[in-house]
This record gives C-alpha cells, sequence and structure tokens, in this order.
C-alpha cells in the first residue's frame, strides 16, 4: 500500500494484519481466547486461553522458568547488549520531562522520545536502527500500584528496539520484530516456544495507530511490538511515509520474570529492604502466603465495573485465602510497594528541574508528593518522606548519576513542598467546613467533583475533605481512582488554538514563497532593497527582509519602506506557519513588482539585541545561583526592559538577585563572543543536552544554537549582539510572583538602563530633600 492511502479502523483488526510468514515456519496457529474473545498465536494446539491477565493467573512465581536470574540492572544490559550485537545502535535514555513535546509533560514510552519530528519525517533519528532503555512515568495507574503486586507502576523502564522504515530504505518490519523478539525469549530468558504467546492488539498514540503484538509468557505480558504504520484522522487512518518499529519490553517485568519473585516490586527493590525497614515498618507476610496471593494479583483490574474491594474477593475466592487475611497481612504490604514507585517517580521527576505548583508537570509532582506524604501519615511515618527520597537516590544513582548530582536541590525542593502542604492542610479545615455547610442544604451527600475542585484549587486531599465531611454528618466516598482521575485531566498540555485572523492571513498568502530572512546573515546591518512580491490588507510581502518578525518572546523591528519619494512606516512584522513575513505598513502601501528600501529603527534594533543576550546570560546566572531547576517559564523582550520568567520553589531574596545581577554583569565585562551556528538536530541535543530547549521546543532538523560558551547555550532564533561586552550594565529592576513556583525577573541592559538609574537616583535626592526639611 502507497502512503497517503486511506483506510478504514477496520483494518488494524483484519486477520491479514497479523498473518506472519515467521508464524507458519514456526507451527504457530491463530486462535481465539474463550474468555476475552480476543486472537491470540500459539503452537500450543490445546490451549484455549490468551495467557493474559486477567484470563489466567501468573504461572512463573515461585518457580525457575528463566535461564537466569537478573535484577532490573541485568535486565537492562541484557537488552542493549542483545539488540547492539544485531546492529542496533545503544542511544543514552532522554529525560522523563518531556520538553522537546508541547502536548505533553512526561516521558510516558520510549517512542515519545523520538516524536513528532522523527516519525513524521522532519528530522533524521539519531541512529537507524536503535536501542534505548528509557525511564517512563505513567500516572494513568497511580491508584493502582501495589494492588497488582507491579503490574501497574508510575515509574518503569522502557527497552525500546527501534526501527525507522522509509520508502526508499528499508530497515525491518513486522517479520524482523517478531523473530528478535523470540530469538531473545528463547535465547537469553530460555523460555519454551509453547510458552510465548503473541496477542494481537491495536495501539494508538500520539496521533498514530498502528496493529500490535502482546508477548505473553506464563501469564505475564513480557513486551509489546507495536508497528507504527498509520496517522489518526477522524475520517480514519491514513497510511504514513515512514513505517516505524515500536517495541517496548518491560525491563522491570523481565527481571520479575526470572526471579519468580511474589512481586515485582521485590525484584525491582529487593537490595533495599534491609535498609528500607530502617525507615519504615516493613510488614513481612510469610513466603508461602505471599507466594499463594501472587499469582491471583493477576486477576486484580480495577476499573468502573469492579471496585478493590470486589477484586479482592475474587482473588479470596480462587486462593482460598480469607478476606480478613488479606487484608491483616497483604494490604499493609500493598503501600509499602506503592510508597517505594511513588517516592522513585518524585526523586526522577525533581531531578530533572520540576517545581511542584498547580500548574503542568509542577501538578503531576505535587500530586505524587502529597500522595505519597498522606500515605506516610497513614502508617504514622509522615516525617520519614525525605529519607525514602534520599534512598532512592543511593539506589538509582549507580545508573542516573544525575540523581547524586542534583541531590541538594531535589531536598530542598521536596521540603518546601511538604512544608506548602503542612499549611496547606492547616489554613484548609475552615474553608472545608464553610463549603460543606452550603452543600449541605441543597445535598446528602459529597460529589466527585467537589473533591476535585477541593484539590486542584486548594490542594486539600479527599481523605482530608472526608474527614471534615464525616464530622458534619455528611455522606461521602472516595472514588478509588481518584487520583487517576485528576492526573488525567493534567497529563496533556493544552495548546494555544491560532487566532482567527492569523488563519485569514495564512490562507490569503499561501500561495507565496518564503521570505529570505536577511536578519540572521546581517544582524548588524539596518539598510537592505527588496522587491514587492505583494500586499494583503495593509500587510506588505517582500522576497527578503532585514526586518525581524515578532517571535521567540523578542519584540519586532520597526522602521520604514522607501519607494521614490515615498515612505511608509513599518509597526509590526509577522511570520507565518508557512515562512512568509508580513510587514504591517501606516500609511501609503507600496504597489507590487516594485523595488524598494527597507529602513530598520537601529536603536530599537539594538535595544532587542541587548535585552535578548541579556536574558540568556540572566538564566545563566539564575541557574548558577538557585540551581539546575531554575528552567525558563517564559521571556519577554521589548525596547526598555525585558522579562524572564523562571521556575523557583520560594520568593527571591535581595541577596538572589544580587548574585544573580553580579554574575551576570561578569559576564558582561568578560568579552566573551557569542558564537550561533545552525546544527544537525541529533547532534545538538548530544553535544548540549535537553537544556536546548528553555525557550520550548523548536520543530526542525536542523536548529539555530546561540551559544555563550562556557554559560549558556539554547536553541533560540532571536537577534544577539556579537559579544558579551555589547550587552552593557545589566540591572535587575524587580521580581514578581506570577504564580505558584514561577518568578519574574524585571531587567534592563545597556542604553535602557541609564534612564532606569538616573529615574532611581532623582527619587532618592527628592526623598532625601523632604527628609532634610
Amino acid at each position: 500500500m502507497s502512503h497517503g492511502t486511506m483506510v478504514t479502523f477496520d483494518r488494524l483488526q483484519d486477520a491479514e494484519a497479523y498473518s506472519l510468514n515467521f508464524f507458519r515456519e514456526r507451527g504457530y496457529v491463530r486462535k481465539k481466547c474463550k474468555i476475552c474473545g480476543e486472537y491470540f498465536w500459539t503452537v500450543d494446539l490445546d490451549r484455549e486461553v490468551c495467557g493474559e491477565s486477567p484470563c489466567e493467573e501468573y504461572k512463573f512465581i515461585g518457580k525457575n522458568v528463566a535461564k537466569k536470574k537478573l535484577d532490573v540492572r541485568g535486565s537492562r544490559e541484557t537488552f542493549l547488549r542483545f539488540f547492539e550485537k544485531r546492529d542496533h545502535k545503544i542511544i543514552k535514555p532522554y529525560p522523563v520531562v518531556a520538553r522537546w513535546r508541547t502536548d505533553m509533560f512526561l516521558t510516558d514510552a520510549s517512542i515519545v522520545d523520538f516524536q513528532p519530528f522523527v516519525t513524521s519525517g522532519i528530522a533524521p533519528p539519531p541512529a537507524n536502527p536503535l536501542v534505548i532503555s528509557q525511564p517512563c512515568i505513567r500516572l494513568v495507574d497511580v491508584d493502582k500500584v501495589g494492588l497488582t503486586f507491579g503490574r501497574h507502576l508510575t515509574i518503569f523502564e522502557m527497552g525500546g528496539a527501534h526501527a525507522f522504515n522509509y520508502p526508499d530504505k528499508e530497515v525491518y518490519w513486522k517479520e524482523g520484530t517478531v523473530r528478535y523478539y523470540h530469538e531473545f525469549a528463547r535465547e537469553e530468558f530460555g523460555i519454551p516456544e509453547e510458552e510465548i504467546i503473541y496477542k494481537e492488539s491495536i495501539w494508538s498514540g500520539g496521533g498514530n495507530a498502528g496493529p500490535c503484538f502482546e508477548t505473553i509468557s506464563y501469564g505475564l505480558e513480557l513486551a509489546t511490538l507495536v508497528f507504527m504504520q498509520y496517522k489518526t484522522l477522524d475520517s480514519g487512518l491514513i497510511e504514513l511515509p515512514i513505517r516505524t518499529v515500536d517495541t517496548g519490553y518491560g525491563i522491570e517485568r523481565f527481571a520479575w520474570f526470572s526471579q519468580g519473585t511474589p512481586s515485582c516490586f521485590d525484584a525491582i527493590y529487593g537490595e533495599l529492604y534491609p535498609k528500607l525497614e530502617k525507615i519504615i515498618e516493613l510488614p513481612k507476610p510469610d513466603r508461602k502466603l505471599l507466594e499463594a496471593y501472587s499469582p491471583y494479583t493477576a486477576l486484580v483490574t480495577p476499573k468502573a465495573n469492579q471496585t478493590i474491594q470486589e477484586a479482592r474477593r475474587i482473588v479470596s475466592e480462587r486462593s482460598g485465602i480469607p478476606l480478613e487475611v488479606i487484608e491483616r497481612e497483604i494490604v499493609p504490604l500493598e503501600r509499602v510497594y506503592a510508597l517505594l514507585d511513588y517516592t522513585k517517580s518524585i526523586t526522577f521527576i525533581i531531578s530533572e528541574g520540576v517545581v511542584p505548583s498547580n500548574v503542568k508537570v509542577g501538578y503531576l509532582a505535587r500530586l505524587l508528593i502529597r500522595k505519597a506524604y498522606r500515605l506516610l501519615e497513614f502508617i504514622n511515618s509522615a516525617d520519614r518522606l525525605i529519607d525514602l527520597i534520599n534512598l532512592q537516590i543511593n539506589y538509582w544513582a549507580r545508573d542516573f548519576p544525575h540523581l547524586e548530582e542534583i541531590r541538594n536541590e531535589t531536598i530542598e525542593i521536596i521540603e518546601s513542598e511538604i512544608n506548602k502542604f503542612k499549611e496547606t492542610i492547616k489554613r484548609g479545615a475552615a474553608y472545608v467546613e464553610r463549603e460543606i455547610k452550603q452543600l449541605k442544604k441543597r445535598m446528602e451527600e459529597v460529589p466527585t467533583e467537589f473533591l476535585v475542585r477541593m484539590y486542584d484549587e486548594k490542594g486539600l486531599t479527599p481523605d482530608f475533605v472526608k474527614q471534615i465531611a464525616e464530622k458534619m454528618n455528611l455522606k461521602m466516598s472516595i472514588p478509588e481512582n481518584f487520583y487517576e482521575l485528576v492526573a488525567s485531566r493534567h497529563l496533556k498540555a493544552v495548546e494555544p488554538p491560532t487566532q482567527d485572523w492569523i488563519k485569514i492571513l495564512e490562507e490569503k498568502v499561501k500561495n507565496y514563497p518564503a521570505t529570505k530572512k536577511l536578519f540572521y546573515e546581517q544582524p548588524l546591518e539596518f539598510n537592505f532593497k527588496a522587491k514587492v512580491l505583494g500586499t494583503v490588507d495593509n500587510y506588505v510581502i517582500l522576497d527578503q527582509t532585514l526586518f525581524y518578525p515578532t517571535g521567540g518572546g523578542q519584540a519586532s523591528d520597526n522602521g520604514f519602506l522607501k519607494w521614490g519619494d515615498n515612505r511608509t512606516r513599518v509597526t509590526e512584522v509577522i511570520l507565518l506557519s508557512g515562512g512568509v513575513i508580513l510587514h504591517k505598513v501606516e500609511g501609503l502601501i507600496p504597489p507590487s513588482g516594485i523595488e524598494i528600501e527597507g529602513e530598520l529603527d537601529r536603536e530599537r534594533r539594538l535595544r532587542l539585541m541587548r535585552h535578548h543576550t541579556a536574558t540568556h546570560i540572566i538564566l545563566g546566572a539564575a541557574r548558577r545561583v538557585l540551581g539546575k531547576h531554575a528552567w525558563q517559564a517564559g521571556a519577554e523582550k521589548e525596547p526598555d526592559k525585558a522579562r524572564l520568567d523562571i521556575y523557583h520553589h520560594k520568593r527571591l531574596t535581595r541577596e538572589d538577585l544580587e548574585k544573580i545581577e553580579r554574575l551576570a554583569n561578569n559576564i558582561v565585562m568578560s568579552r566573551i563572543p557569542v558564537t550561533i551556528k545552525w546544527m544537525d538536530r541529533n547532534e545538538a541535543e548530544k553535544i548540549y543536552g535537553f537544556t536546548l530547549y528553555q525557550g520550548g521546543e523548536v520543530p526542525s532538523a536542523i536548529i539555530r544554537v546561540v551559544e555563550i560558551p562556557g554559560w549558556d547555550a539554547e536553541a533560540c532564533g532571536g537577534i544577539h549582539c556579537e559579544n558579551t561586552e555589547d550587552v552593557g550594565l545589566i540591572k535587575i529592576m524587580r521580581t514578581e510572583r506570577i504564580q505558584e513556583g514561577v518568578e519574574r525577573l524585571i531587567f534592563t541592559a545597556g542604553t535602557s538602563t541609564l534612564p532606569y538609574i538616573q529615574e532611581n537616583e532623582k527619587i532618592i535626592s527628592e526623598a532625601s530633600m523632604i527628609l532634610e526639611t
């Protein structure tokens, strides 16, 4: 099928999409599961069940089903080396905070590393084929953690073996993908062929879709093999030009499978248990009880039509373990499992510069910290959260050294959040009481939306609200998936819609070529000649321009267009998505086809350049004074002043500002040349890391890197000074707390600084005169 062909979603259910030569060669047959009704492939002619939970319990618990026992590190290395021997290049893991994406906050799969730029063909992959073990965070399962003994985790490593198949270059597709998995399962783990099941499924995510196989052995899903070949549209599916092999091998699951421990947590954290029990009370149910209970956790699938209590009752009936024994011996252990998982997620998120707040990824960090803290309160160990974080850092820094490098910042940020939560609880009781009094007038039970509002707006957890509601004799039940519910509302970034007037302009200029950007080639030129290609309303389209359009937080250039004896003022310049630059003019509009001379407002351009370069300098200073968590949250550069918004967990002090200002001006006086280069995206990320994207993602294979060597390097489209000395004196005028977790620095640079200083001196002088009288 050629790319661009439209098909229906039924295509993904077609048996042809799953029928492989490999299956025929190995004697696999297609069967329909008598329990779930879905299709699977097996060599066992007598098998009637697909083997996936909850259709079947685990068959590997307490048994030596793998030929070697591996911990998480061993599982990771086994996976990576297997594919490296098969010509896959090992790629270092990406951050768990997906700052290169505008549509999501957390990396929840290895393919996220390469969406949308690689999978859509905008940029080449860093290698092809490649292999990566990517730490992922998924909060959609946050309420299931512990309950399923490790089948659900908020943080896990996804082993991704990826191949990108282009129209002119086929790497490997379905046959090769399944063969690789089969070899891995047989050779590395010794799984008998009759225990390797391939279950048909459909994958969809990130605007793409495709058929996939879930691989199952002894009741446990170990990997998912996805064949991403369609783009999803409202009307159906359209074939993509690049077909992507997207596999997800469960690194922790393979470790669990190899060890046969009662829970996945034993395989992940078993080494930590002796240290853990010095921090919190560690329940120790009888090993035989755990091994009798664990296989049936495969049947635990909490969802809308099955409560946790109902799920436990099913396990009790199937295992023969009384419900009261489960409540007494197993449930306390589930809480510890959840704490281990949550604190690892918290550690990884905060270590990447996330400041807990009520918005964006900060909201998700806050959710986890507060959930973990309340869980510790429940077991009378609320003061041990920091100890658990330190334990996680000590354990995982062996494989992820950045955790140790940023330990002090991580601890400080979490301690700050704990103190904020304590204050929230202290102040919240009276507020909740007032709200519940109003509720009682019109209803008999607290609705879920009220709980969500209390959590989102006031940070008050549902268990806290319940305590007050019950004291006031108002019924209330907390949804078992409450945190999944609130997390799901905050997992995706909401991109601002394109304004209607922009859409209208883009439609009007769609047939014009992209404007040549002279401002990158000649940033210190202020006059140029160009041809008028056309006009739209009061906008002029030129074949080339020195006028910088508004973008990257930098205001546009102003100036004049001149032809003959005529002259018209340029008041605004905008860049449209197709690359056409529009010059808004006041007065006469030049006719199409003529040559004009453009003249920039020289002083405005120089002030904007100074403020943009000063922004990079101040950000570098802030990160050195406050810590690596001080990421840019926004910026705006105007001729008279500029602002930089940074993430920080507390108000900036006078001492902080003085240090930032001093460092910034030291860089100015150091006379460092500012280098600007266009670089391959993959190469730039390899050299500079993901701090490149302080200003947000850049949708291009080639990115423009602005570097102050040894100080700051960012992907940036702005106009900059050639040397830091050209910036002139930097003065921070004031700071504002624009929202929780975000500090705004308002500053001036160069000639814009003098009027500010003179005005301040005037105020001081006048105040002094008044005091003297």
